[in-house]
């Protein structure tokens, strides 16, 4: 069992797949930029769509301090290329159909209580009411989300591990450190 993430930490390498390659590893990927770690639930929670929407609009914010952004699922790669283009979104989809990224950066599930957390439902509701369908169910329901910035040295400058589904801080929070 990994621990959770706080700041001054070095942030864990690992291999990764996308919808559209098989195997990648993350220091290659982010080079020496900063970059931002979002982990969300799947790419059919409308919640998750929700928000990788929002990052797509806010995504200059981590441009103009020549960062990367990740997106991990819980998402199986052939779900979501069977759904988007590689071009749809610019950042990059981490695929972590076993949960294996989010066990080493100590991002949980959690319970029952927390999954129906008043505030998660209004997320879902909002996003519901912004179009975002819920689509295939894929990982565990109960995931929580977690966020992290880190500098091109892989030090993480932010660490948010969400309380509920909805518990996703913005790209305006996350880059103060960068």
């Amino acid at each position: 069992m990994y621990s959770k993430m706080t700041i001054g930490d070095k942030a864990p390498d690992f291999k990764f797949q996308t919808p559209w390659d098989d195997e990648a590893n993350f220091y290659d990927a982010v080079g020496n930029h900063p970059a931002v770690l979002f982990f969300l639930r799947y790419y059919g929670c409308p919640v998750c769509r929700m928000e990788m929407a929002i990052i797509k609009q806010e995504i200059d914010l981590v441009r103009q301090k020549r960062g990367r952004v990740f997106v991990v699922l819980q998402s199986a790669p052939e779900t979501i290329a069977s759904l988007i283009k590689r071009d749809d979104f610019p950042f990059t989809i981490i695929c972590d159909a076993q949960g294996k990224v989010f066990k080493r950066y100590g991002v949980e599930a959690g319970g029952l209580i927390r999954y129906l957390h008043p505030a998660g439902l209004f997320a879902a509701i909002k996003a519901i009411g912004r179009g975002f369908r819920h689509g295939k169910f894929e990982g565990k329901e109960t995931q929580l989300p977690a966020a992290f910035a880190m500098t091109a040295e892989k030090v993480v400058t932010y660490a948010h591990y969400g309380k509920n589904i909805g518990d996703i801080p913005s790209l305006t929070v996350m880059t103060t450190g960068l």
